[in-house]
């Protein structure tokens, strides 16, 4: 049973920075692409960033990128978004994902975590 855990979400005002953890277990992390995903209330869960097995590719929504930075620790088996330069509109719940594959997709996710708070202030 894959298990995808994150942490790290909170409030800030904008301008700030978060940085969301996700742990990751029941699965052999090193062979999937990770990504994060986040849904804002009254919208659709959107795509954020993503990031290839191996760390060494990533992809990022046009409205985060240059803001944002996914990455990886796979002997840690967990993935990381940092967020900075916030702003309220990334106020949403961010979730962790597994790609059915190995690269930095931005769709084809096939397990969520629970998903984890951000608020940012004006």
């Amino acid at each position: 049973q894959v298990q995808l855990v994150e942490s790290g979400g909170g409030s800030v005002q904008a301008g700030g920075s978060l940085r969301l953890s996700c742990a990751a277990s029941g699965l052999t992390f090193r062979w999937y692409g990770m990504g994060w995903f986040r849904q804002a209330p009254g919208k659709e869960r959107e795509f954020v960033a993503s990031i290839s097995r191996s760390g060494d590719s990533t992809n990022y929504s046009d409205s985060v990128k240059g803001r944002f930075t996914i990455s990886r620790d796979n002997a840690k088996n967990t993935v990381y978004l940092q967020m900075n330069s916030l702003r309220p509109e990334d106020t949403a719940v961010y979730y962790c994902a597994r790609s059915v594959n190995g690269f930095a997709a931005t769709t084809g996710f096939g397990s969520w975590g629970q998903g984890t708070q951000v608020t940012v202030s004006s």
